[in-house]
């Protein structure tokens, strides 16, 4: 027994000075991060990208939606998330709980049962919807359609790891003020590159992922969305309706303007960058 104690005791050392070692690198990221922010705002003060923070988002995207919002101004505070895991970090999360309504939806049933139970009041209020189900371009029309949602939204959030383009475009249901969107970093501008089409596909944690932004920023010109910047962890883009950018963002609207490498391990703790793998792409 003292010699079960004595381990139990190098564990807990261990285990403490673990958590001071990540304090200590969160806090050295932090500084680093405010030192090019300073220096970007003074160079372009309609920088997105600066007024990031994480409440509960997996990067700095909450801080960057409530400013893009504080810009564009809110109507109907209505957001749709495709991917939304277990609903503790994600895009949607600090909306829902600073007063807005919307629509959850991942393919993992074990997520969608962690939502309701921790999400209790606000789905038993209505305000909260959480489906469960592997989104297709065949089948994204009719689930949103399902769920009540038509028209006019603020904001919508994709991030399922795979199929985001594909989704977006086969997307008519609704008309989103704004779009978040996954883009994958490891393709910088000008290149046009998407994941082949896989409705079966699974993410299986490498680089081999969805679209390139440049990709991106084509498709939502097309759709008429402007590309007003991305996450400093280079993980997600910005979109809004082009009818709302005026001169509110900067500019240009493009990929080779906005683009930002990755740097997953930027706000989420101990996090590396993604395992190198290749597979089927097509180049646009």
């Amino acid at each position: 027994m003292p010699g079960f104690r004595k381990l139990l005791d190098q564990v807990r050392f261990f285990y403490q000075i673990t958590w001071r070692l990540q304090s200590l690198y969160a806090l050295q990221a932090k500084i680093y991060r405010e030192t090019v922010f300073e220096a970007e705002r003074a160079r372009d003060p309609l920088s997105l990208t600066t007024h990031g923070f994480t409440a509960y988002s997996q990067a700095d995207e909450d801080g960057m939606i409530q400013e893009l919002f504080r810009r564009i101004g809110p109507t109907d505070r209505r957001f749709i998330e495709f991917g939304c895991g277990d609903g503790l970090e994600n895009n949607t999360v600090y909306l829902l709980l600073t007063g807005w309504n919307g629509l959850w939806m991942d393919g993992s049933a074990e997520g969608i049962r962690n939502i309701r139970a921790q999400f209790a009041p606000y789905v038993d209020s209505g305000r909260l919807q959480a489906k469960q189900g592997f989104l297709t371009r065949d089948s994204i029309n009719g689930a949103i359609h399902e769920a009540g949602y038509t028209g006019e939204i603020d904001l919508l959030s994709i991030d399922v790891d795979g199929n985001d383009y594909w989704l977006w475009e086969a997307l008519t249901v609704v008309t989103p003020r704004v779009v978040i969107i996954e883009y994958n970093a490891t393709f910088r501008p000008p290149h046009k590159i998407v994941q082949a089409y896989d409705e079966n596909y699974r993410w299986n944690f490498t680089n081999y992922y969805g679209a390139s932004l440049k990709a991106l920023e084509e498709l939502g010109a097309r759709k008429g969305y402007d590309l007003v910047g991305c996450c400093y962890a280079g993980t997600n883009a910005f979109f809004v309706r082009r009818d709302l950018t005026k001169d509110l963002f900067s500019r240009p609207f493009t990929a080779e303007h906005h683009y930002r490498e990755p740097q997953h391990d930027a706000f989420v703790r101990g996090a590396m960058r993604h395992r190198k793998a290749v597979g089927k792409y097509q180049i646009l």
